[in-house]
C-alpha cells in the first residue's frame, strides 16, 4: 500500500508541475504575442514625459525610419515648433533658434495601414508630396480623420499612439504661440525635446 501511495504522490507532483509549466508557457506566449510589432519610446520634454507605443506591424517602414532618428539621438534638444490647439503638436525638425536640422532621405508613405489620425496618435509630417516624410512627426490632439488615407487623399501615416503622458500633450497644445523667423504657430516659450529614447 505504501508503494502505491508513493506512486500516487509522485503522479500528483508530476501533474502539478505539468500544470505550472503549461501556465508559465501560456503567460510567456501571451506576452510575446502582445509585444510583436510593438516598440515604445520615451519623449522627454521641458513640459514633461510622453510615452509612445510604435506599431511596426502596421507601419514597418515608418517605425524603422523613426527609430533610426531616435537611435542616432537626432531629436535631442530640438523643439515642438508648430502647435495648433484643437489640431496637433509638431516637432522633430528645428532647434529653438529656428535652425532646421539636416535629415535623412524621405520615406515611402504608409498611410493606408488601417491606423487612424485619432486623438493622441502619432504620425509623420510631410510636404504636399506624399513620399516626402523625413524626421518631423506630430501628435494629434483631436480626431483628425480628414488626415486619414482615402481614395484621392494620400493622407498622413500614423505609426503609433501615446500611452502615457496625455496630460503633457494637452499642456503643450495650450501654450501661447507666435511667429519665429517666419514660422507661424511657434510656441513663445520653447517646448524643448530633451531626448527621445527606446524603453
Amino acid at each position: 500500500m505504501s508503494k502505491i501511495k508513493d506512486i500516487l504522490k509522485r503522479k500528483d507532483v508530476a501533474i502539478f508541475l505539468s500544470v505550472i509549466l503549461v501556465i508559465l508557457f501560456t503567460l510567456f506566449t501571451m506576452k510575446m504575442f502582445n509585444s510583436v510589432g510593438r516598440n515604445s519610446v520615451l519623449i522627454s520634454t521641458s513640459m514633461g514625459d510622453i510615452t509612445v507605443e510604435l506599431n511596426s506591424q502596421a507601419a514597418p517602414v515608418t517605425v524603422k525610419n523613426f527609430l533610426s532618428y531616435v537611435d542616432s539621438k537626432f531629436y535631442n534638444n530640438l523643439v515642438f515648433h508648430r502647435v495648433i490647439s484643437g489640431f496637433m503638436i509638431q516637432g522633430g525638425g528645428f532647434d529653438k533658434y529656428a535652425n532646421q536640422k539636416k535629415n535623412n532621405n524621405p520615406i515611402e508613405l504608409e498611410s493606408d495601414n488601417g491606423l487612424k489620425n485619432e486623438k493622441y496618435s502619432i504620425a509623420m509630417a510631410r510636404t504636399s508630396a506624399p513620399n516626402s516624410a523625413t524626421s518631423q512627426f506630430f501628435i494629434n490632439t483631436n480626431n483628425n480623420r480628414f488626415l486619414d488615407y482615402a481614395i484621392n487623399n494620400p493622407g498622413y501615416a500614423v505609426f503609433g499612439k501615446v500611452i502615457k503622458g496625455q496630460d503633457v500633450v494637452d499642456r503643450i497644445e495650450k501654450v501661447k504661440t507666435g511667429v519665429r523667423d517666419g514660422n507661424e504657430n511657434w510656441p513663445i516659450d520653447d517646448v524643448v525635446i530633451y531626448s527621445v529614447r527606446r524603453i
